[in-house]
């Protein structure tokens, strides 16, 4: 995959996780700083987890604050009145753009954690390489979560977590087989279907009874 490819495969991803965050952030009153620092810390967070696991230093949203930059502009338009109030009018919509943009986010930083650690470690292991992916893909939406008082929405939605593991599979197979760039593709691509599959037919993994 190009560098340029790479970077707007990124810049999707962070624009995707940032408009979450700060979504989430205005649901639960924020001042125009909390929605700013939700939308950051959800489109960077994750990387910059990733960056510490694989030894990494600075994390790259340090040395090349684009990313956090960019963050920063969606989380404000969003906080326009205009806007936010759009996204809120109607259940049915947020819901919607909620799930889209946290579906695409998990799967762009799920796959963008991988090829990372593809291009940054000496043969990395299978395990490694579908860790780091998880953690890049859900550890800026846990870092929302646990900062708006939330639970963190990979223990109660949609078998979240689960979508970014098959999505990372799907990412290290189609690597060995096919090459980097159908194998970004391919794994994001897994994470969104899975995700919008879950959404739709309302998949979830078994949750503890006390009615019994």
């Amino acid at each position: 995959m190009s560098e340029t490819m790479f970077l707007i495969f990124e810049l999707i991803g962070t624009v995707a996780f940032a408009a979450s965050g700060a979504i989430t952030g205005i649901s639960k009153k924020m001042d125009i700083l909390g929605v700013a620092t939700l939308g950051i810390v959800t489109a960077v967070g994750g990387g910059v987890i990733r960056d510490v696991i694989l030894g990494l230093t600075p994390p790259a949203t340090f040395s090349n604050p684009i990313y956090a930059l960019i963050a920063l502009a969606v989380s404000v338009i969003i906080f326009i009145p205009a806007v936010h109030r759009f996204l809120f009018k109607n259940k049915k919509i947020y819901d919607l753009i909620m799930l889209l943009m946290d579906s695409v986010g998990l799967g762009i930083f799920t796959v963008v954690g991988i090829q990372t650690a593809m291009h940054k470690m000496e043969s990395p292991g299978i395990f490694l390489l579908i860790f780091v992916g998880m953690v890049t893909g859900i550890g800026g939406g846990v870092l929302r979560d646990v900062l708006s008082k939330s639970t963190p929405y990979i223990f109660i939605k949609h078998f979240y977590a689960c979508a970014s593991f098959f999505g990372a599979a799907a990412c290290i197979a189609l690597w060995h087989f096919l090459g980097e760039q159908i194998a970004v593709i391919g794994g994001a691509a897994v994470v969104l279907i899975l995700r919008l599959l879950a959404a739709h037919f309302h998949w979830s993994l078994p949750k503890a009874n006390f009615d019994k």
